[in-house]
């Protein structure tokens, strides 16, 4: 087990079981980045090391899968992703609009996390759900014609939900 500056701490047990399903192959990288990632929600730097040796691949390898594709992450994202689309009709419908209130709402900046750890933002290019416009996608839930005011009454009732929970 080794904790990390942030607090997080991260079971190399988990990794090994990870990659223990699949042959010591390179062709299996993405999908043992994605398994690591769902484990973890993120790819940790320990993780990638170990996959580095799993499958006798310099670590420069594996670091470059995991920056290529825009679904795994090197950081910790929050508990709840925000996905604002920016695709044409989202765009045309006011996506900025939403983005800004999210932005001031959480004092975060998209691709960062706040303090809590609550929320992460993300701008990405469509959702597939134009006649929504404009929507945003949180850990896979829709909410379509996003006003400002929609925005505010959606997080608040995010936080209302898992303070609840705790």
């Amino acid at each position: 087990m080794i904790a990390l500056e942030n607090k997080i701490e991260i079971n190399l047990k988990n990794t090994e079981k990870i990659l223990e399903k699949y042959p010591k192959n390179k062709r299996y990288t993405l999908a043992m980045l994605q398994d690591i990632q769902r484990n973890y929600e993120y790819i940790p730097k320990e993780a990638m090391y170990e996959v580095s040796k799993y499958i006798e691949s310099p670590l420069n390898e594996v670091y470059s899968i995991a920056t290529f594709y825009k679904a795994l992450s090197l950081e910790p994202k929050g508990k709840f992703v925000i996905k604002v689309c920016n695709g044409t009709a989202c765009h045309i419908r006011g996506s900025d609009k939403v983005l800004d209130e999210i932005k001031s709402s959480l004092d975060i900046q998209p691709g960062e996390t706040t303090e809590d750890g609550l929320f992460s933002v993300e701008i990405v290019n469509c959702v597939g759900a134009c006649a929504l416009a404009p929507v945003m996608v949180i850990n896979e839930k829709y909410y379509g014609n996003m006003t400002k005011d929609k925005v505010h009454k959606v997080l608040e009732k995010i936080r209302r939900d898992n303070n609840e929970q705790q």
